[in-house]
């Protein structure tokens, strides 16, 4: 395996409030890794920096590669371009969009890449067929369940193929079977699809599961 995540010295701060201070952490290709740790931790702030959906504070010593690429060296269209074509991301709501149907917003990220159509909708419509969801390709959000909804946010995660699935808290709004059922297909996907996932959970019996668990304290990596 080879590392698709490496960080180093990732520092962070809002105002006076020291949430990151100085994290050091290499991910493996195909590794499906749970951070965990107490409310107020900074969680949810390391994954938003390994996703390039923040910015780690400036700090002798800082870097964050991923796939190869130094995301500090990239511009912000750069970096925009980066994020749509190798990093996919599932949060706790699942943050469809209530206009369009499950399809449209599947194909989403794909719209944005200028992908061509024709293997666009191919692809989203495999997608949600093999997530269970054929018979509610044309529904929209309001007209299906949260663990339909979540499935429908995990296709558009993957939709462009990407290296590394970010996912905060994606079992956290879902009852206690979907969110197995949920858990199951991070890791069936890694096997089918050979992508990384990095998940934000409190949830213990998917951290029980995971190939690595990463825990983090007061800002600092514990063990």
């Amino acid at each position: 395996m080879s590392t698709i995540i490496s960080c180093k010295a990732i520092h962070k701060k809002y105002g006076q409030l020291e949430v990151l201070k100085g994290i050091d952490l290499e991910i493996e290709e195909g590794e499906v890794v749970a951070i965990v740790g107490p409310s107020g931790a900074g969680k949810t702030t390391l994954l938003q920096i390994l996703g390039t959906l923040d910015s780690p504070a400036s700090s002798e010593g800082t870097s964050l590669i991923i796939v190869d690429k130094d995301t500090q060296k990239l511009s912000e269209k750069e970096m925009a371009l980066f994020r749509n074509e190798n990093l996919g991301f599932i949060f706790q709501f699942h943050e469809l969009l209530p206009e369009f149907t499950a399809l449209e917003n599947v194909c989403m990220p794909g719209w944005i890449g200028n992908r061509k159509e024709e293997d666009l909708e191919r692809d989203a419509t495999a997608l949600l067929s093999q997530l269970g969801l054929a018979d509610r390709m044309h529904h929209k959000p309001q007209e299906m369940s949260g663990g339909e909804q979540q499935r429908v946010a995990v296709a558009r995660a993957l939709i462009n193929k990407p290296k590394v699935v970010f996912a905060d808290e994606p079992s956290g709004n879902l009852d206690s079977e979907n969110a197995l059922y949920l858990h199951e297909l991070f890791f069936n996907l890694r096997d089918q699809l050979g992508c990384t996932f990095v998940i934000v959970t409190h949830n213990e019996e998917l951290a029980e599961q995971v190939d690595r668990k990463i825990s983090l304290k007061d800002g600092k990596i514990i063990s």
